[in-house]
């Protein structure tokens, strides 16, 4: 209670010397007076006007509406994005290029990324890259369209603009009221004579130093945006198209080739089959025929032993 108090009181005595500051600075000095009075009592011939200086041009409000109209227009701040997807025979060749747009234009790119598009014929395997460049915001426009120029094809094309002036100028005056807070914190901390009365005072004049900063850092983030266009280019091979020919030649040909897919298949079949039944073969099928052999060539012995054994009869 007794800190706010004191801070009211400070407040009021701050406003107080501050308008009668003011008005010392408005009053006329003692000599400034003598000299007015000294020309209120110049003759008449002193009084009249020099017709040698010249009169002061009257302006129009009309002239000056348009004069602010017109530096707030120019002043705007517009956030350009632009998101394209071209097609170039060479990804490689277009990613320099676009490389060399943005600087001639004052950009520059801030990232650059490869992908390798997957294919089973080595020599046809390309890459698709992705370009995202930063060029002033007054050669936005010039340079998407020499971008554009270096594409056979744009499948996709996005370009959108944001205005964020009010959010611009309301920063601003925010930035302003703050500061004006700052100040009066300060000559409030000066007056100060307790020590909890100074703490409290300097807890409030850090709260206000950090939104201070925020809105300093996103009116920083407006500018950069605002003064700086994005333009995200992807580039990417052609895709091949296939035409089907019809004919008695073109289906004899097919014909042939799924001839040679089917017998090579086929070959690679038993390949396969040989390969996995060779261990069957070696572990059981061998064992097993070999085991049945020597148990036929048994049962053969004793059918031999045993008729040889039983002696023949006389007729």
């Amino acid at each position: 209670m007794k800190a706010s108090i004191i801070l009211l009181l400070a407040l009021a005595i701050s406003s107080v010397s501050c308008s009668y500051e003011a008005r010392l600075a408005n009053s006329p000095a003692p000599d400034q007076a003598a000299g007015v009075a000294q020309s209120g009592r110049t003759s008449p011939e002193s009084a009249k006007p020099d017709s040698s200086n010249p009169q002061p041009e009257k302006v129009s409000l009309t002239d000056v509406d348009k004069a602010a109209s017109t530096a707030e227009a120019v002043d705007r701040k517009i956030i350009r994005n632009a998101d394209i997807t071209m097609e170039a025979a060479s990804t490689t060749e277009a990613q320099y290029r676009v490389t060399e747009i943005a600087e001639a234009h004052g950009g520059f790119v801030i990232t650059s990324e490869a992908k390798q598009r997957e294919n089973l014929e080595p020599t046809k395997r390309t890459f698709d890259i992705k370009l995202v460049a930063r060029v002033p915001s007054v050669e936005f426009g010039a340079s998407l369209e020499e971008i554009k120029k270096l594409a056979g094809n744009i499948p996709e094309a996005h370009i959108a603009s944001q205005d964020v002036t009010e959010d611009f100028i309301d920063l601003e005056a925010r930035i302003k009221t703050q500061k004006a807070l700052e100040l009066q914190f300060l000559e409030i901390m000066k007056q100060a004579k307790k020590v909890p009365d100074a703490l409290e005072v300097q807890r409030q004049l850090a709260e206000v130093r950090t939104d201070i900063e925020k809105l300093e850092g996103r009116k920083r983030f407006l500018e950069n945006r605002s003064s700086l266009s994005t333009i995200t280019v992807n580039i990417q091979a052609p895709k091949l198209v296939t035409v089907s020919t019809t004919g008695f030649r073109s289906s004899l040909r097919d014909a042939a080739s799924d001839s040679l897919d089917l017998a090579s298949n086929m070959v690679v079949f038993f390949v396969r089959l040989v390969i996995v039944m060779a261990p069957v073969l070696v572990f059981i099928v061998l064992p097993a025929g070999l085991a049945f052999r020597y148990l036929v060539r048994r049962a053969k012995r004793i059918r031999l032993a045993q008729a040889l054994a039983t002696p023949t009869t006389a007729e």
